[in-house]
């Protein structure tokens, strides 16, 4: 259930929590108002990329700086044996800084003219109905499976529009069902959009997905999941992880293959990752490892669906035949008198890459009119590193008690076979969320 006015969605966004709440407090004797809840998410974002390396835009530099609003109700259920429900989301989005030399951050939607646009909003929501432990959501609304995830990463998150089961009718076992064919990206007002990966898009039809996480009350867990994209791949994902005193671990593993008109060409990729975390008292260390197997990169649409250990702030380090480490440390600071407060860094570098073997005409090895011969994403010899430190503060107690301060350092650099930019990037988030609790 997607509003496509733009006035409509403005206006939505701007009354949603008003709106809703009446909606609540009239369906009160109905039970809709059991566990019923209202939020708003004030969300003030700073982004710089400084790009080291010229870029096909021909820009050096972008920044903007934007203001965000996002509303959220989650209604209770309808008695009986089938519960009825609501959940609605509505956002506004207004620019604070960002011209025509550097704009094109993600933050915001661009005019006709390559400008930022002065304000953006959007507004939609999904039907649920219950059954005992089963849910079923038809409509638009935020998904999170290893296979397909939309992404909270800049000033608004992306949706899918679809429906989503989930099951929890067996102890320590949930089951996931979903199927969806429109979207709405991060910097867009309408639920129509498409999802673009490095080759592959969600233009042709949708994504199906299938998939259970096992053994979830337990210290070893465990996950198996399957996704079609239409006439483009089979993906498969599977998962191992251990939590013990002071430990965890965690193993990821992807297989994806073509299937019908292989829109995106021939794919026969397998990726994997392991990754280990120790924790002593405030310091945490984490080593991983992850290997793309295939002339193609380990591919996916939705801005973070991709559960590989080395899947970071911008690089994800998926090329074809790519390999790849991390060594991360995270320090809490609430056990030096500084609640609230911690510090990550991490570093990861790959190598490795090839692409040139990527199937002829494909999405990774499309034909070049301009040349007159095949250019792949990536050539052979490819190789990156990227590092990120990472410094958040939320605000523990007190009439500001909630409120997160975020800053985040990129730098990422990549020989010529590896394709990627040459980039320092700075973000600055700052959130404050508005509870109005539950009804």
């Amino acid at each position: 259930m997607t509003f496509s006015s733009r006035d409509l969605s403005r206006g939505l966004c701007l009354c949603l929590p008003a709106l809703l709440s009446g909606m609540v407090l009239a369906d009160e004797s109905q039970g809709l108002l059991a566990g019923a809840k209202l939020e708003v998410l004030s969300r003030n974002f700073y982004l710089n990329n400084d790009y080291r390396s010229p870029t096909p835009a021909g820009k050096s530099y972008k920044a903007e700086w934007a203001q965000g609003f996002i509303s959220s109700f989650e209604s209770g259920f309808t008695p009986g044996t089938l519960g009825f429900g609501l959940d609605a989301h509505g956002f506004l989005g207004l620019k604070l800084d960002g011209g025509k030399g550097h704009s094109g951050t993600g933050l915001l939607p661009l005019d006709s003219d390559g400008r930022s646009e002065d304000n953006y909003s959007s507004a939609g929501g999904a039907l649920k109905i219950k059954a005992s432990k089963t849910t079923l959501a038809f409509g638009e609304m935020m998904v999170e499976t290893p296979v397909f995830d939309t992404a909270d990463k800049r000033l608004q998150p992306e949706y899918a529009s679809g429906f989503l089961v989930n099951s929890h009718e067996i102890e320590g076992t949930n089951l996931v069902a979903g199927h969806f064919t429109a979207f709405k990206n991060q910097d867009g007002a309408s639920g129509k959009d498409n999802f673009y990966g490095y080759g592959a898009n969600t233009e042709a039809g949708g994504i199906s997905i299938l998939g259970a996480d096992l053994f979830t009350q337990s210290p070893f867990g465990a996950a198996l999941y399957a996704s079609e994209l239409t006439d483009t791949w089979h993906q498969y994902y599977a998962n191992l992880h251990l939590k013990q005193s002071g430990w965890f671990l965690d193993a990821n593993l992807y297989r994806t293959q073509d299937t019908g008109q292989a829109l995106a060409g021939a794919i026969d990729n397998t990726a994997f990752s392991l990754s280990g975390k120790y924790t002593v008292d405030a310091h945490a260390f984490t080593l991983a490892y992850q290997k793309v197997n295939g002339d193609t990169p380990f591919d996916f649409v939705g801005g973070d669906s991709i559960y590989l250990a080395n899947s970071i702030k911008y690089a994800d380090f998926n090329g074809a035949h790519e390999q790849s480490w991390q060594a991360r440390y995270d320090l809490d600071l609430g056990l030096y008198g500084i609640p609230g407060l911690k510090f990550m860094t991490r570093y990861v570098t790959g190598s490795q890459i090839d692409g040139t073997h990527a199937p002829k005409g494909g999405a990774y090895n499309p034909f070049d009119e301009s040349v007159g011969a095949y250019r792949p994403l990536q050539g052979d010899g490819g190789r990156h590193w990227e590092r990120d430190i990472d410094l958040r503060y939320i605000v523990q107690s007190g009439s500001a008690k909630g409120l997160s301060l975020q800053l985040s350092h990129v730098s990422h650099r990549a020989n010529s076979a590896q394709a990627g930019d040459d980039i320092d990037r700075v973000y600055v988030v700052i959130e404050y969320p508005l509870s109005f609790g539950r009804f």
